[in-house]
């Protein structure tokens, strides 16, 4: 097991998937920043249409999640990524052009990541069903921390790129970027060598329904899957909240620039890649389950400093306390991502994963369609801090129910044995 941990890399095909998603994620940091720039600088919106273009790109995980979840469990994955990396490159190219001659609007916004959501939805589906047929259970924890470790390194420097493209050229002319990191990914995940059989016999008939209610059963019967889905669901509900509001309240309440704003969300990004490389360390000693519970706990402490940001103080000083904030953000997300996904793939079985993951992924997409929204209008209502104080006590509640359930037993080698 040692053995496969370190020679992660090595194993065929690994190295190009890494590549892949780690510039795509590098695109996606840029992206993050330049629409919400582009919402609340550009087109002059609020903290409430900030969560409705929020909502829309998660929307289409609502409505589609479980049906193209069990679709994509019935293709080869490999041509489903292609074919929707090549399909986001497009929608993203076109926000700049439309902007260009005066056709973009909230509106055409909110369609186009509606759009770009569905191919997301889908890509994945197959990318993280994708993970298991490249590398042994026993290596999986090790290569979602190597995808974590390159996430983190994007998470550095993408806000950071993003912060210095929108104050020179624009947020609109900022998401090509993002366009040309779908284009190199499509390309580099078509030259990977990987057998992957068909799904199912084809001459069995098909039961959609069915198939939906198996993946639905397998996440929402386990002992342990089925905890951490329902604390994750509601992390996102708050995680939501407060990813609405934290860029409004940077830019329009602490006076911050665009650029300010990408230095302050790079922290995040440094301490994430920290959090990447020990994450196999921590959920090896610990446990899956008590490594992703003590990493959530982590996460209301960090969004509790950013809350208490200060009007009044030094404009050093408030980039500072919010770099802290999102510095013990990062952190605890970078270890606990590898420990969660490891866990949940190395316990389901291959013709399962798009199903699982779909679930889990359509109901916390579902909780940023709820939560995006609610968070700009109850910052617009009764104001930023009050909102984000709400969304704290939700992290809370959330990490607390983890603690007390089975799943603070999970341990990584759960999977070693299981179907």
């Amino acid at each position: 097991m040692e053995a496969s941990r370190r020679d992660v890399f090595g194993l065929p095909g690994y190295l190009t998937f890494w590549t892949a998603e780690t510039v795509s994620e590098f695109g996606t940091y840029v992206t993050t920043l330049a629409l919400q720039v582009l919402v609340v600088i550009t087109l002059s919106g609020t903290a409430t249409d900030v969560g409705l273009v929020n909502a829309s790109r998660w929307l289409p995980y609502l409505l589609f999640g479980l049906i193209l979840g069990a679709l994509v469990d019935r293709r080869r994955r490999k041509p489903v990524m292609v074919t929707t990396d090549l399909g986001r490159a497009l929608l993203l190219g076109a926000i700049p052009a439309l902007w260009a001659v005066g056709w973009l609007s909230l509106p055409v916004l909110m369609v186009f990541m509606a759009l770009f959501g569905v191919l997301t939805l889908l890509n994945d589906a197959a990318s993280q069903s994708f993970l298991p047929r490249l590398v042994p259970k026993a290596s999986l924890l090790a290569a979602n921390a190597r995808l974590d470790q390159g996430g983190a390194v994007a998470q550095t420097s993408g806000p950071v790129l993003a912060g210095a493209l929108v104050t020179a050229l624009s947020a609109p002319v900022a998401v090509l970027v993002d366009a040309a990191t779908y284009l190199f990914s499509a390309l580099a995940v078509s030259r990977i060598k990987v057998s992957e059989p068909p799904p199912s016999d084809e001459a069995q008939p098909r039961n959609l329904g069915r198939e939906i209610r198996e993946g639905l059963a397998w996440v929402y019967r386990h002992r342990m899957l089925a905890p951490l889905a329902i604390s994750t669901h509601g992390w996102f509900l708050f995680n939501s909240m407060l990813v609405t509001v934290f860029v409004p309240f940077v830019l329009l309440e602490l006076n911050l620039t665009p650029f300010e704003l990408g230095m302050v969300m790079a922290s995040a990004g440094v301490t994430g890649l920290l959090g990447a490389m020990v994450s196999t360390r921590i959920g090896t000693l610990w446990g899956a389950g008590w490594a992703i519970i003590a990493c959530r706990a982590l996460m209301p402490v960090a969004w509790a400093v950013i809350a208490c940001a200060p009007l009044a103080g030094t404009h050093g000083g408030v980039i500072a306390l919010l770099a802290l904030g999102q510095a013990l953000y990062g952190l605890g997300m970078g270890a606990q991502n590898a420990n969660e996904m490891g866990y949940r793939q190395a316990v389901t079985p291959d013709a399962l994963q798009g199903r699982m993951n779909t679930t889990m992924r359509s109901i916390n997409r579902a909780m940023i369609v709820v939560g995006a929204p609610l968070g700009g209008v109850l910052a617009d209502s009764i104001g930023y801090r009050p909102t984000l104080w709400i969304a704290v006590a939700g992290f809370v509640l959330a990490t607390g129910y983890l603690a007390a359930s089975p799943a603070r037993q999970a341990r990584h080698g759960d999977g070693f044995t299981s179907a």
